[in-house]
Order: C-alpha cells, then sequence, then structure tokens
C-alpha cells in the first residue's frame, strides 16, 4: 500500500520536499506571512502551514541518503558550473608572458584544493535563494550568480582548509595528502592559500558588481572571514602545541571557538548570502537566521569533533589529529567535566602527545567514561532543541530552509 505521505504528494497537496520529522502536534504557524519576495503583506496560511505541514509528509531521509534532496538536485549543476570558475579566474591571464607561470599554478591549486568535499555550503546559497525567490523570478543569469556565490563560499572554505592544514600538521584532508605535503610544496602552500582568498572577490566583481547586493556581500564575505580567523585564533592560544594546560578546556572556551571559527562560515555565510540576493537585507530577518545558524554551527562541529577520533578515516577522509595537537576539543571537554582526580592525571600525562601508545590512552580513556554514549545522547537533545527553535525563530523566513540543513547534518559518518 501506498504511504499516505506519498499520496499526498502524488496529488499535490504539498508542493515542496519536506524533513521528515517535525512531530505532528506542531502548529501551523502565523496566518499572515510577509512576502519575502516582493516585501509587501499576503495571507499567509497557505504559505505558512505548508511550510510546517511539508514537514509531516515525507518518509524518513537520514542524511540524504535514501533518496534525492534538494542538496542533491542542485549539485550537478553546481559541479558543471566549476569549470567555468576556473576560467574566469585563469583563462585570459595564462596568456599573459609576465603571470602566465603564475596563473597555471593557480589553476593547479584550484583543481586540487576546491573540489572534493560534500559541498553543502556551496549549495546552500542555491538552494536558500530558489526558496526564496519564486521559480519564474529566477532566470538563468540569477542561478549563474547563485552557483558562483556558491563557489565562492568554496573558496573561502578551501582558503581555511589548506591554513589549517599547515597550522595543525595534518596529513590527510579529503582522502589525499594536504596540499603542503605534496612533494615540491610546502610552506608555498601559505601562498597559494591566499590566492584562494583573492579569488572570491575577483568571482564577486564579475558577476555580481551591477547587482544591489554587491556591496552586502562584499562586506559579509570580509566580515565571515574576519570573525573565522578570530576563531582560528582563540583555538591556537588557548591549545598551544607543547604547552597543555587542561584548566583552558572550559564549556565557555570550546562555545566561543565553536562559534566563530565554524558557525559563522559554515552556515550563516550561505544562508545570509542567498538572503541579501533575494532581496532580503533587514536586521531582523538576518538576526533571526543567525541565532538559528549559530546552533547548527555548534552542533556541527561537536560532531566534527567526535569523528576526529570516532570516524572513519575512509569515510571521513582524513586522520584525525585533535589529542595529538592538544585540541580544545568537546570530547576532551566533556571529559573533564566527568573526570576523577586519576582519569585526570591519565589525561594530563597523555593529551597532546604525539606517541602513538598515548593518544591510544586517551583514547581508552574516553571510551571508559562512556563518551561514545554521551555524544549519542547530545546528539538527539541538541537535533530536537533546533527542532524547536526553528519553529520559534524562522518565521518570516521558510522553516525549510533551516529544516533541510539541520536534516543533512544529523547523524552525519563525514
Amino acid at each position: 500500500m501506498m504511504p499516505l505521505s506519498r499520496w499526498l504528494r502524488s496529488v499535490g497537496v504539498f508542493l515542496l520536499p519536506a524533513p521528515s520529522w517535525v512531530p505532528l502536534e506542531r502548529w501551523l504557524g502565523p496566518l499572515r506571512r510577509p512576502s519575502l519576495v516582493y516585501r509587501g503583506s499576503v495571507l499567509g496560511a497557505w504559505h505558512s502551514g505548508r511550510c510546517w505541514c511539508q514537514a509531516w509528509t515525507e518518509e524518513p531521509r537520514m542524511n540524504g541518503d535514501q533518496k534525492l534532496d534538494v542538496y542533491d538536485q542542485a549539485k550537478e549543476k553546481f559541479l558543471q558550473h566549476f569549470p567555468q570558475i576556473v576560467k574566469v579566474l585563469t583563462e585570459d591571464d595564462m596568456k599573459c608572458p609576465e603571470t602566465g607561470d603564475a596563473v597555471a599554478r593557480l589553476r593547479e591549486v584550484l583543481e586540487y584544493n576546491v573540489i572534493g568535499g560534500k559541498y553543502q555550503r556551496g549549495l546552500t546559497v542555491l538552494v536558500t535563494l530558489q526558496a526564496l525567490v519564486e521559480p519564474k523570478e529566477l532566470d538563468a543569469d540569477s542561478l549563474q550568480r547563485a552557483l558562483t556565490v556558491g563557489w565562492c563560499v568554496e573558496l573561502l572554505q578551501a582558503f581555511f582548509l589548506v591554513s589549517d592544514d599547515i597550522m595543525d600538521a595534518s596529513l590527510t584532508r579529503r582522502g589525499k595528502s594536504c596540499w603542503y605535503q605534496k612533494p615540491g610544496i610546502g610552506l608555498d602552500a601559505v601562498n597559494d592559500a591566499i590566492l584562494l582568498e583573492a579569488c572570491i572577490y575577483r568571482l564577486l566583481k564579475f558577476y555580481c558588481r551591477e547587482q544591489p547586493y554587491y556591496l552586502n556581500l562584499i562586506e559579509l564575505f570580509l566580515q565571515t572571514c574576519y570573525q573565522t580567523e578570530i576563531g582560528q585564533t582563540l583555538d591556537l592560544i588557548t591549545a598551544p602545541q607543547g604547552n597543555v594546560d587542561l584548566s583552558r578546556f572550559t564549556e565557555k572556551r570550546y562555545k566561543s571557538i565553536v562559534k566563530y571559527k565554524t558557525a559563522f562560515y559554515s552556515f550563516y555565510l550561505p544562508v545570509a548570502a542567498g538572503m541579501y540576493m533575494a532581496g532580503i537585507d533587514t536586521e531582523k530577518e538576518h538576526s533571526s537566521a543567525k541565532k538559528i545558524l549559530l546552533e547548527l554551527g555548534e552542533f556541527f562541529q561537536v560532531q566534527d569533533d567526535y569523528l576526529d577520533l570516532f570516524g572513519d578515516p575512509s569515510v571521513t577522509g582524513k586522520i584525525g589529529t585533535d589529542i595529538q595537537d592538544n585540541k580544545c576539543s568537546w570530547l576532551v571537554v566533556q571529559c573533564l567535566l566527568r573526570a576523577s582526580p586519576a582519569q585526570q592525571q591519565i589525561l594530563k600525562e597523555n593529551y597532546g602527545q604525539k606517541e602513538a601508545e598515548k593518544v591510544a590512552q586517551v583514547k581508552a580513556l574516553y571510551e571508559d567514561m562512556d563518551l561514545p554514549a554521551v555524544f549519542a545522547q547530545y546528539e538527539q537533545d541538541s537535533y530536537n532543541r533546533l527542532v524547536a527553535l526553528i519553529e520559534q525563530c524562522a518565521s518570516p523566513l521558510p522553516p525549510a530552509i533551516f529544516l533541510r540543513l539541520a536534516q543533512k547534518i544529523y547523524k552525519r559518518k563525514k
């Protein structure tokens, strides 16, 4: 027998793909919903009802693995646009006799470091814009600009990752050697990372300088870059290599690191970019979105910290080094909150050390303290809190923007 949810969709009762896990008792939301496209007011019973009712009518889709979601549908177009990005950034300059070989190096940097991730950050720009603007308003040029801004987010991610891998002395990234580890690269990768950041503003100028949201995008990327670099600074000064001070690893400091190092660029940046491109630039709407997205960012980073040690490197694409690097990670913070004096001594003697046997001692301590179960409970509780927060704060933005993001990262393995 066909499930009720599938039958409802087949007859067109709900028009948008829907997350699956909002409880049936959710209210339909306000009956009057400001139009996000035309900035007027429209009767919103249908719009608001659909935003929440759609969440009741989809079969479970953990992490998007069981069927195509809007991110999967957008991914093909997104990847097809990358050669155009490389062409714009390199084609003309490669003909210049003075800089041609440097631009050829840039092309190599782009093709090695920008490709190979999950592309969730970049795709979120496009998915957000499509959720906010009527399809008839999105012409080919608008879609091309959205794809480009999405790739600007991926370029920012690549800039951060190349730099971070050097600072953390990481070995692998996305299933292959870190860029600086490749023969002949070394610390020249510092300059390559700076080139990746510079490409963002070249693309924004090339594609968006005539658009009313151009300045908003420039300021958004600049501010996000600064916030992330402040977060990286917090991370580095909290856990200096060779100086293990467990008293620094507090929940308060951890939350600050995560907010600035991860949440702004991974979640607020791509959604805010899509909002600006849709003409939404009011403080109220951006503040509401930011409140949700920073919580999503913390949830995401806690998962990252857990997967750094307990994830499968063949799936995550990297070998975790948080213990060796003396990182203020969620696991060590939780360990310190629960540890007996004897357990704290084990941690003190082994944390932040490179030797494999000392890393194993820390992992064994975490397992003895049942931190994997603590994480599983945290993940479920955080997921439920996010759903409630989205219901409370999303309006007048479509809740599906945030629900889809939460769904994409819930129970992720990489």
